[in-house]
């Protein structure tokens, strides 16, 4: 657990100097509602033995100023401590997505997307509650608790003696006791909340294959049997929350009983004036204000290290590809790429999905690679864009070694048109544009006529800025693939990989696509993947790729 904390605080980095206040502000806080209490309770005492007016004019002032400066504490409080919290949970964001980015895909592949989800959105807020409600309130209430116990030891050492006790068990011993029960189920909950996530993004996204093979039923099963999981840890989660609810209040009790007796018999024995009585009283009943946020502090610590701990296994993952200390250059003009005896393995697996691969992509290259499914075709896709590194041989972009380059000049060079290419819910221009951001309409026609989705764009409503829905299912699957097509053209890259880019056309359109991209490209070499064989008549060369 310590060691989660630590990582986590490090992911956090929390701004020291507001951390600082807000902890300040919060002791202050505690500590004026002691002293409006106290001073309440002498004058009321004294007040009862008439004196003259004059000489409480002291304590009504003290009263006053506690009880004007106590809302504007906690308010200060509050702004200061919820500050730190949404900075932290910004730099949290921030961070775990940049963790996040090198790791696809090869070393996402072992989570569910849902799963995945949850700990990057929910498991990732919860981390606010790191400062805010975890590590604040103990800082805050060892502040507080020291100033209140200093200040009834300087009436009664005993009063003092008592109220630390009744502190320290009140502080320490019900939170470990909250923890404890709270911790297992905190670690439960979390995996159960990124099991239901799961379990409702796939029956949401897959709802319509779900309906058409009757099997709706047994998804929505695992839904209800997923949520009933989460309910049964929650309410063992309340269980701990009701447990503090009654102890807490008991031990308080019991130290102010405590403190109220020692008061007494002080008074008894002439070593305490009478008035002062009811001061130690309402002084030790409020320190518990102190630790009153406890027990629940270590309930929701254990439920953020949880969280974190969720999130801390992806974020701290290494990725499958490390840009190099040194980065070489990309060499200028047409550049030739090569793959040099090239075997690759994914992460986990023995059996190699490549093995001795031999392939040279020549300035105006058209080059077809084919070969039956689990041939390794997106493995060497995945190669050459450096999503994963070549276990054995090379592979060389302009006479380098892809190793030796910056991932992302690499991928500005090589533009790959994938068969499962994502798009965005977005508009067609903000899908085209995310290959060249600074592209002006002309251009997006241009890549659209040669990928021969033009005529359907220019015939919308709103041409370029139509929405193509979520992953794109406002259009068909072929008009899909080809805007894939032309966003890869955009891009203007010396290599172009078009990955199964005839997926969903009908044999003319698909010929056609293949013949007009090739035309197009110019001096660019085309790297055409596929099982089809539309438009193999084409390529200068067609490689093919033996079963595995």
């Amino acid at each position: 657990m310590t060691g989660v904390l630590r990582r986590l605080l490090a992911l956090a980095a929390a701004p020291r100097r507001r951390l600082a206040a807000a902890v300040a502000l919060g002791a202050l806080t505690v500590a004026f509602g002691a002293g409006l209490m106290a001073a309440a309770g002498y004058l009321i005492s004294r007040a009862a033995e008439r004196p003259a007016i004059l000489s409480l004019s002291l304590v009504i002032v003290a009263v006053r100023f506690f009880g004007l400066a106590r809302p504007v504490t906690r308010y200060l409080e509050r702004l200061a401590s919820h500050d730190v919290a949404l900075r932290v949970l910004a730099r949290v964001r921030v961070r775990a997505f940049h963790a996040l980015e090198p790791l696809a895909p090869a070393r996402l592949e072992g989570f569910r997307d849902g799963d995945l989800l949850a700990r990057m959105v929910g498991d990732v807020d919860t981390l606010q509650d790191l400062h805010l409600r975890a590590i604040g309130p103990p800082l805050v209430a060892v502040l507080a608790g020291a100033l209140t116990v200093g200040a009834a030891a300087a009436v009664l050492p005993a009063a003092g003696g008592i109220l630390a006790a009744g502190l320290l068990a009140g502080g320490v011993v019900v939170p470990v006791l909250s923890a404890r029960i709270g911790g297992r189920v905190a670690a439960r909950e979390a995996a159960a909340r990124g099991r239901l996530t799961a379990e409702l993004v796939d029956a949401l996204e897959h709802a319509p294959e779900l309906v058409a093979y009757g099997a709706h039923d047994a998804a929505l099963a695992r839904v209800r049997s997923a949520d009933a999981a989460l309910v049964r840890t929650a309410r063992r989660d309340a269980l701990a929350g009701g447990m503090e609810s009654g102890v807490l209040p008991a031990v308080t009790g019991a130290t102010v009983a405590g403190v109220l007796a020692v008061a007494v018999a002080a008074t008894a024995d002439g070593a305490l004036d009478r008035t002062l009585v009811a001061l130690l009283g309402l002084l030790a009943l409020a320190a518990f204000e102190a630790v009153e946020p406890l027990p629940g502090a270590a309930r929701r610590l254990s439920a953020t290290l949880a969280a974190g701990g969720r999130v801390l296994e992806v974020a701290e993952r290494a990725p499958a590809v490390a840009d190099p200390d040194a980065p070489a250059p990309v060499p200028d003009g047409p550049v030739t790429v090569c793959l040099e005896d090239v075997s690759a393995r994914y992460a986990g697996e023995d059996r190699l999905a490549v093995e001795h691969v031999h392939l040279r992509l020549a300035p105006g290259a058209r080059t077809a690679l084919v070969g039956p499914s689990g041939a390794g075709k997106t493995t060497i896709v995945n190669l050459l864009v450096r999503f994963l590194e070549p276990a054995g041989g090379r592979i060389t972009l302009g006479g380098r070694d892809l190793r030796e380059l910056r991932q992302d000049d690499v991928r500005a060079a090589i533009a790959l048109a994938g068969q499962d290419s994502h798009l965005f819910a977005a508009t067609i221009r903000e899908n085209l544009l995310l290959a060249r951001p600074g592209a002006g309409d002309d251009e997006l026609e241009a890549v659209l006529r040669r990928a021969r989705l033009w005529s359907f764009v220019a015939a919308l409503p709103a041409g370029l800025d139509t929405p193509v829905g979520e992953r794109g299912r406002a259009l068909s699957g072929g008009q899909r693939q080809r805007l894939v097509v032309a966003r890869a053209l955009l891009r203007d890259a010396r290599v172009l990989v078009l990955d199964e880019p005839t997926a969903h056309l009908d044999p003319d359109t698909a010929r056609d696509l293949v013949r007009d991209v090739v035309q197009a490209a110019g001096d660019q070499a085309v790297l055409l993947i596929t099982h089809r064989p539309e438009g193999l008549e084409a390529m200068d060369e067609i490689v093919a790729l033996p079963a595995r």
